[in-house]
């Protein structure tokens, strides 16, 4: 373990934590962004005690046997790392002005093979038998029975080579549940989402990575609000789909610790690497996997890495599973970070009036996706910068289907437009492209010729000057190297629309032997409708290599 550590003997969990965390800000311990501002709001604590409670739950944890690799061959207990240390005391001794814990929900990501699940199942034997709650439920839960038993099976072999704790607690060890008979508690695997009846007083989501909705994290939340101080605790690992629920949580933990999200009951722990780090370096190893040289073998991780440099393939996974880098197709052809990097939440439309906009329009089929953006041309010195505003529109009764749930969000959050009825509403696409005519200075528009012609021909007569964008190689190659080249150039601005960024990470690419490049997707759920339209509208910008006089329509 890297920085600065208390003899062991002492194992003052508090000294141990602030340690941790200290060495964290002093740069003493590599740590990534989100590793930084989470320790820095521990050593910050304004409205928080840190009570004896925490190094109760550490200590009892400790009592636990290991129960897998060389550990167990030898009949150790658990010995905390300082990092484990640090969440366990802050999530069980930070308590609110009521005396009350103030975390009630954990999210923690860290990479594979650093102990997560051995340290959540020691949290769930702790909230059943010794948190003082009476009728405790504990749950561990998953899509699938394996990773459902990934937590539960460790908690029933510590339990199970623990005879002093079956003896002294009470606890009973069945083939589905470990009970506590005389507080009629129980921890037990779910997979799916437990009972209705049920009221978890503590719900741990493991690998929530693979979970394509959110209906286990709901039933957990939403059961727990009769219990005072519950625990709902995500483990995982980075994953690959960008619009998954797990992956929205991150994105809600990464605003809490930068302070644009306020949930003071929410903790996160997010290990990984940053943006700009060398991933291929031993340094990103250990800076995203605070086991290194613990429960990770440092030769391993490095034969893997060596071999994920030399084989594309394999980069992905490599990223996703070692480094937390949420990475989307194996074959994903954006560099997603640089993408994100050009987000800016405070972009807004009305500031580009004078500026070119090239419009671009894919309305793909009647029941699915249809998206119409607005990309915007300013030129900087000599260079081109991008400004992308997209809208997306889906038929109210795709929205509401059972298999959509992230489309009902994002209608909420009020990135998509639900037309009325089950086929998308064309005069409502109509209408504000209309709008967009009479306040900006769209130059013109480009459009897949798909069930798009007689709209363009209607909107012609508005001043639209329409071109068709024939999806071949020879039309699409080159905007969609050009989109690449400016993203990783930090000429491609955008509002951060969460669907354009799923669509833009589901692109897959392949060169032919021209080095041209053509959109596809690995799978029909992978929609790239918004990715398709930048590329149109990009196909016109680039038609026009020098600045255009502003021509406004006023309707």
């Amino acid at each position: 373990m890297n920085g600065r550590s208390l003899p062991i003997e002492t194992r003052d969990y508090r000294a141990i934590a602030d340690c941790y965390c200290s060495d964290v800000q002093d740069g003493v311990i590599l740590a990534s962004k989100w590793i930084r501002l989470a320790t820095r709001r521990y050593l910050d604590h304004p409205d928080s005690i840190f009570d004896e409670a925490g190094g109760r739950a550490c200590r009892f944890i400790e009592k636990l046997p290991h129960v897998k690799g060389r550990w167990a061959a030898r009949h150790e207990r658990f010995h905390l790392q300082p990092w484990q240390v640090w969440i366990i005391f802050s999530l069980f001794g930070t308590l609110d002005p009521d005396g009350l814990r103030q975390f009630r929900q954990a999210y923690i990501c860290v990479p594979r093979k650093n102990g997560k699940s051995p340290l959540a199942a020691g949290i769930g034997l702790y909230m059943l038998c010794a948190d003082n709650e009476a009728g405790a439920e504990v749950y561990c839960g998953a899509n699938t029975q394996y990773q459902a038993w990934e937590v539960f099976r460790p908690a029933k072999l510590m339990v199970d080579r623990t005879p002093a704790l079956q003896h002294n607690l009470g606890l009973k060890v069945h083939a589905k549940a470990i009970r506590h008979p005389a507080s009629g508690s129980r921890f037990e695997a779910v997979i799916g989402k437990p009972g209705d009846g049920a009221a978890p007083s503590c719900g741990i989501c493991d690998e929530y990575h693979e979970a394509s909705d959110s209906v286990l994290y709901d039933a957990f939340q939403t059961g727990m609000v009769g219990r005072e101080q519950p625990l709902l605790l995500t483990i995982t690992t980075a994953g690959t789909d960008l619009s998954s629920p797990c992956r929205d949580l991150q994105v809600q933990a990464q605003g809490v610790l930068e302070g644009t999200f306020h949930d003071s009951a929410l903790f996160a722990a997010i290990y990984g690497i940053d943006e700009g780090d060398d991933w291929t370096g031993e340094a990103a190893l250990v800076k995203a996997n605070p086991n290194f040289g613990i429960s990770i073998d440092p030769r391993a991780l490095k034969h893997d890495q060596a071999i994920a440099i030399q084989n594309a393939s394999k980069a992905n996974t490599f990223k996703t599973k070692h480094l937390d880098i949420w990475c989307n197709a194996s074959t994903a052809w954006m560099n997603m970070e640089r993408w994100n990097a050009g987000a800016d939440r405070t972009l807004k439309e009305e500031d580009f009036r004078s500026d070119e906009c090239f419009a671009g329009v894919d309305l793909s089929s009647k029941i699915d996706i249809a998206v119409s953006l607005k990309l915007f041309r300013r030129w900087v010195g000599e260079k081109e910068h991008y400004y992308v505003f997209p809208r997306f529109y889906l038929p109210a009764e795709r929205v509401e289907s059972p298999e959509c749930k992230h489309y009902q969000r994002w209608v909420k959050e009020g990135f998509l437009v639900a037309t009325e009825g089950n086929v998308i509403d064309y005069s409502k696409i109509r209408d504000d492209l209309k709008s967009d005519i009479s306040h900006f200075n769209i130059i013109e528009c480009g459009f897949d010729p798909y069930n798009a012609t007689h709209l363009m021909q209607e909107l012609e007569k508005y001043g639209l000057t329409p071109v068709e964008i024939p999806q071949t190689v020879k039309c699409l190659s080159e905007p969609m190297k050009e989109l690449e080249a400016a993203t990783l150039d930090g000429r491609m601005h955008h509002d951060g629309n969460p669907i354009m960024t799923w669509c833009i990470s589901n692109v897959v690419a392949h060169l032919d032997a021209n080095d041209n490049v053509f959109p596809r997707k690995d799978k029909p759920e992978n929609k790239i409708d918004g990715a398709v339209a930048l590329i149109i509208a990009l196909a016109r910008a680039l038609a026009q290599t020098d600045p255009i006089e502003p021509r406004i329509y006023i309707l």
